[in-house]
């Protein structure tokens, strides 16, 4: 059996879901947004269709202009609900919809990072596999230039099985003397979950950390959830204005050798 996209659909195996909406606080109607002559919500499922241990790649949109535009471009596309408060809870509208075994792996792969590297897909699968936990996310080392105190750059302290100790948008761990032995690493935004877990997490109260820090997956780590992490460098970057657009547009032109 194959999905519409031609790729193989292994029951069972890890699925990628692109949670698409269509209100953007910044950047209204972005996932349609085609200057390169495609809509951007195709330059994430052709991104994603890159990885290695997905056996199937699925959008799932709140607006039935999403879905005519991703099936004209070949993409498997399911209409969900508009009132979902976070991507984490359409995908556990949309794992009820495609009917997916409890111990499949989804990956939440976000509308909005055109250029996500197949690799940190297969990485977050990977170690989910290899971990008792039931949500597995990505972590990075900081680059030269990049400011650890800013609070927009979410940190992650992990313990010694590389689960998740605690995620902040202050500097984590403090250097408070001498040369620190610890570095900060930053949070990647990307999570791969057991399809059973996502029922529990929709579930779960909102927390004091939580609503604190402004943090959705700090509720998984109150309510006593593991959160498992592979380190993985990555490069690219999600589109949440108009100017980080005209820039994904003019790296991709650059690369087409196109003016």
């Amino acid at each position: 059996m194959t999905t519409p996209d031609g790729r193989p659909d292994v029951p069972g195996g890890a699925v990628a879901i692109i949670p698409a909406r269509m209100a953007s606080t910044r950047f209204p109607e972005k996932v349609l947004a085609s200057k390169t002559g495609k809509p951007l919500i195709q330059h994430v499922y052709e991104s994603a269709v890159r990885a290695r241990r997905t056996g199937r790649t699925v959008i799932a949109a709140d607006d039935p202009r999403i879905v005519e535009s991703a099936r004209g471009f070949g993409a498997e596309c399911i209409l969900t609900g508009v009132h979902h408060p976070n991507g984490t809870s359409r995908l556990a509208e949309a794992s009820s919809i495609l009917e997916l075994r409890p111990r499949t792996i989804v990956v939440n792969v976000q509308g909005d990072e055109p250029e996500i590297e197949g690799g940190l897909i297969d990485a977050v699968v990977d170690v989910l596999e290899r971990s008792g936990a039931p949500v597995a996310t990505a972590a990075a080392p900081f680059v030269p230039g990049e400011d650890a105190s800013n609070p927009n750059i979410v940190k992650v302290v992990l313990r010694a099985d590389s689960t998740a100790m605690y995620f902040s948008r202050s500097l984590v761990p403090y250097p408070r003397a001498g040369a620190p032995t610890a570095f900060p690493l930053k949070h990647i935004g990307i999570y791969a979950y057991r399809a059973s877990f996502l029922q529990t997490y929709i579930s779960l109260t909102a927390t004091p950390l939580e609503t604190t820090e402004m943090l959705e997956q700090l509720r998984v780590l109150e309510h006593g959830h593991a959160i498992a992490a592979a380190i993985y460098p990555v490069m690219s970057v999600g589109i949440d204005t108009p100017e980080q657009y005209e820039a994904f547009v003019a790296r991709w032109r650059a690369r087409q050798g196109r003016p």
